[in-house]
């Protein structure tokens, strides 16, 4: 055992020093391999070869075999992505299923991303922690800085160092091997006796520090338990928090104290000049219009046919027969209380004027919302113009045939 060892500068006692270890000083790259090499084959385990540069086939001259380190890596990321699939599992169809649209409560395609980025996040930190431990960092201070000459290590210098805990360390036996190998020059290098201690100050004001970051924590914990009629403080001022009067809240600027005002008597809103009753209303003189208040030509059909596609077709279908997606779905799921939508070819709604079909479109019918909210009111009448074709389509008589073709269509068909 290497005893500590004091000195003293100008009558001051300087900390007690052991020793650490040897440090060798090799000229060129080969040197250092060379030497490397040989201190391999003398036994020593705890050493380490130091270069500026990495030097190809270092690891195999030194005897470094492959680290646990991916192993690591991938028992970090199998662990990540089984934690993720089993939380998303559980959640989904154990803690809370929630019925989305007929979806499956757990599908592995929707979850993937999940798992990947647990897989990832727990990977990173096995690699960086793995780093650190096996490389027995953090290390504030490597004895081997205690020698001058080392500090050439990351410009031009090649150095080895061999601990003085290493089993087979000999002062003069490992200084004369280093020798040997090529070494221009050994030094002992040296680390106090007594682990460094932190100073008072700063030991201080790190519980001080840890006893004022206790302070935020308790203080919500406290406030989440009293119940209080004053809102919480919000340090992040997000959209939840708007200054601005609540639905049907308190509204203090105003006499009467509420924030939902009234409309002034005798106002509307601009634009808001609903005269033209044929248009808004679909009547005329308080009867059903049967003509159209807008342009019939075959723009205005193709905005009908567009808007009927994007509205209407879900329920009653392209062809207007009442079986749009919406009801095949229900009926195959079998809602109960499902309605089918009814074809717009039957008697009695190939009969109604225009007018009523627009009164229907802008404010429903039985189990049917209106669209006045959705569909501008030109819109609705393109979709009634629209409706009238399909209907047309399905049927037609001999009068809606332009006179010049009548008598091709009323000509015999000629017997093969």
């Amino acid at each position: 055992m290497i005893e500590p060892s004091t000195s003293s500068t100008n009558g001051l006692e300087e900390p007690a020093t052991v020793i650490a270890g040897l440090v060798a000083e090799f000229r060129t790259p080969d040197a250092l391999k060379a030497a490397a090499t040989k201190v391999r084959d003398a036994g020593y385990r705890l050493w380490d070869a130091h270069s500026p540069f990495p030097i190809h086939g270092m690891e195999r001259a030194m005897g470094i075999r492959p680290t646990i380190l991916p192993w690591l890596v991938f028992c970090a990321g199998l662990t990540g992505a089984a934690a993720a699939l089993l939380l998303q599992w559980w959640t989904n169809t154990i803690d809370y299923p929630f019925l989305v649209s007929g979806k499956p409560f757990f599908s592995l395609p929707a979850n993937i991303p999940i798992i990947f980025e647990l897989m990832v996040l727990l990977s990173a930190f096995a690699a960086f922690g793995g780093v650190l431990v096996l490389n027995l960092l953090p290390e504030y201070r490597h004895p081997a800085f205690s020698v001058k000459r080392f500090a050439r290590v990351t410009s031009d210098g090649f150095f080895i160092s061999i601990a003085a805990s290493d089993p087979k360390f000999d002062l003069s036996a490992t200084r004369a091997l280093l020798e040997s190998a090529g070494a221009v020059a050994v030094d002992v290098c040296y680390a106090p006796a007594e682990a460094p201690r932190l100073p008072g100050v700063l030991k201080w004001g790190l519980v001080v520090a840890a006893l004022l970051a206790l302070i935020p924590p308790l203080w919500i914990a406290r406030q989440r338990q009293i119940p209080s009629d004053v809102p919480r403080l919000h340090i992040i001022q997000d959209m939840d928090f708007q200054p601005r009067y609540q639905a049907q809240g308190v509204g203090r600027f105003f006499a009467d104290r509420r924030a939902t005002r009234p409309p002034v008597p005798h106002s509307m809103a601009v634009g808001g000049r609903q005269l033209d009753a044929h248009f808004y209303q679909g009547q005329i003189d308080g009867q059903w219009a049967t003509t159209f208040p807008i342009p019939v030509d075959r723009e205005t059909m193709e905005r009908g046919r567009e808007r009927y596609n994007i509205y209407c077709a879900p329920c009653h279908g392209l062809a207007g027969e009442g079986d749009g997606m919406t009801h095949q779905r229900a009926v195959a799921r079998r809602e109960p209380g499902w309605v089918q939508p009814r074809s717009l070819h039957v008697s009695n709604v190939r009969e109604q004027p225009v007018g009523r079909l627009f009164h229907t479109i802008t404010h429903g019918l039985n189990t049917m919302s209106g669209y006045a909210a959705q569909i501008p009111v030109a819109d609705r009448w393109a979709i009634v113009l629209y409706v009238r074709a399909l209907q047309r389509s399905q049927n037609a008589v001999l009068d809606d045939v332009p006179t010049a073709l009548r008598p091709a269509l009323l000509q015999e068909p000629t017997k093969p």
